[in-house]
């Protein structure tokens, strides 16, 4: 049974979703098809020039999925414009995400935040590694719902924990993590998937993480501090 595909996300629907040579009947053309998401890693990749970890980070997917993606996109332009089929593009497996310029304030409300853990519970202490923590204690304000991401394969990889870290939770659809230390690779990881990041957090409980950030007392980082 094949695995179930993850959902990408696309910036908008396409306003056209034909193309077709000129002069030539549709009944005389082979045609074939573009999915919505194909596009969408198009326009990122070729038009907006992003890297594949700015560009995975936007569609929410893991960087290999963001360039098998990418690769079936450009086959398909590549088949239409080569042997002079119609496009259509429609389909696939996705959703439209605005991308809205938030004010200040409305910033420091965001929901649902990640904390890099030792264990499952708010009691436990706050993880210092970002890429190589055990887990993420992950709360949904401000009812405080609580869920656990395990991030133990992370912490075997010899090289990419911290992107691989950051694509979970660019996954999980977290908007905030915090932790102690978060490396240069996946503090651009982070920050392409629009994930805000609280650093120096450390030596106390994943709660009194929490709270701290409800107080407004965590700053946003502009900058990796390892």
């Amino acid at each position: 049974m094949p695995r179930p595909r993850h959902c990408r996300y696309v910036s908008a629907t396409p306003s056209v979703t034909y193309f077709k040579p000129r002069g030539i009947p549709l009944t005389a053309l082979d045609e074939v098809c573009l999915s919505v998401d194909e596009l969408e890693a198009l326009r990122l990749a070729d038009l907006e020039g992003l890297t594949a970890i700015e560009a995975a980070g936007r569609m929410r997917v893991s960087r290999h999925t963001f360039g098998r993606t990418l690769a079936a996109a450009r086959r398909v332009v590549a088949t239409a414009l080569c042997r002079g089929c119609a496009l259509r593009i429609e389909g696939g497996t996705y959703a439209v995400t605005a991308e809205p310029v938030l004010p200040q304030k409305e910033k420091n409300r965001m929901r649902k935040i990640a904390i890099s853990s030792e264990g499952p519970t708010l009691e436990d202490v706050v993880d210092p590694r970002f890429g190589r923590a055990g887990g993420f204690v992950v709360v949904e304000l401000p009812d405080m719902s609580v869920s656990y991401i395990d991030n133990g394969v992370s912490q075997t990889m010899s090289m990419g924990a911290g992107i691989e870290t950051a694509e979970r939770m660019a996954r999980a659809g977290v908007e905030v993590v915090l932790s102690g230390y978060v490396g240069p690779k996946a503090f651009e990881a982070l920050t392409a998937a629009g994930i805000k990041i609280c650093q120096n957090v450390e030596g106390i409980s994943v709660g009194e993480a929490v709270e701290r950030y409800r107080k407004g007392e965590l700053p946003f980082a502009d900058a990796p501090n390892k």
